[in-house]
């Protein structure tokens, strides 16, 4: 064995297994995959992107606020080609929220560029709780805050361009869910049950836990949800 001298303090160390001293020859099918192009910090960005805006109208300001998400297409035109957010902006009539916003909008951006997977921001921004309350969506969704809803529509962005998947409901739960309702509506026909203005379900039902939404109502004895099935009884 060869002796080094080593001039520089040691910090760390590792031991190599046989795998890591001998690595496997690279394949031609991987040199083909270490060619696709990915997102990364120092990629240019191009004279035109491809953009989408989602407005959000909330009943805590007059003014609504208009999210544009703009997208990079990586490997146009061959079987590697995908679209990748690389900038946000978040423009509104309303100036209250201008300071923060116009910080978050850098950050979220920031991570769009740094590439790898950035579908995490959903779930982190739509963790947020305002400390004075939330309000609910046309439909019935509760919102915790204006941040969870920005998170809502980077959401259905994602699910647009194909970094999400869709969890709608099957067929056959969707069947099960409008029976369910039809009885529940056909029971309570005399109470004469009406609907909220900003939503789709009875107006006494609840708000439910797993999918945010005031569709939770007591049926035979059993809490269920009228828009994603679920039941406390299973």
């Amino acid at each position: 064995m060869m002796a080094l001298k080593i001039d520089s303090k040691i910090v760390g160390y590792k031991v190599l297994t046989e795998d890591e001293k001998n690595p496997p020859a690279e394949s031609s099918n991987d040199e083909n995959i270490s060619d696709v192009e990915k997102m990364h910090e120092n990629l240019d960005r191009p004279e035109m992107l491809f953009g989408s805006t989602y407005k959000i109208k909330t009943p805590q300001s007059e003014h609504a606020l208009y999210i544009t998400i703009n997208d990079m297409i990586l490997n146009m035109g061959t079987e590697y080609e995908e679209r990748r957010p690389y900038e946000v902006f978040i423009n509104s009539k309303n100036m209250e929220h201008f300071q923060w916003v116009l910080a978050l909008t850098r950050v979220i951006s920031a991570v769009f560029r740094k590439g790898g997977d950035a579908c995490f921001l959903v779930e982190e921004l739509k963790a947020v709780f305002d400390p004075k309350g939330g309000y609910f969506k046309k439909g019935g969704t509760f919102m915790p805050s204006l941040v969870a809803e920005i998170g809502c529509a980077i959401e259905s962005h994602m699910k647009f361009i194909g970094m999400l998947k869709d969890t709608e409901l099957d067929d056959h739960q969707k069947k099960l869910i409008a029976a369910k309702r039809k009885e529940f509506e056909a029971k309570n026909k005399a109470q004469e049950e009406t609907t909220d203005e900003t939503s789709n379900f009875p107006e006494k039902a609840q708000l439910c836990m797993k999918c945010q939404t005031k569709a939770l109502v007591l049926m035979d004895g059993c809490m269920t949800c009228l828009n994603c099935g679920d039941s406390k009884c299973g």
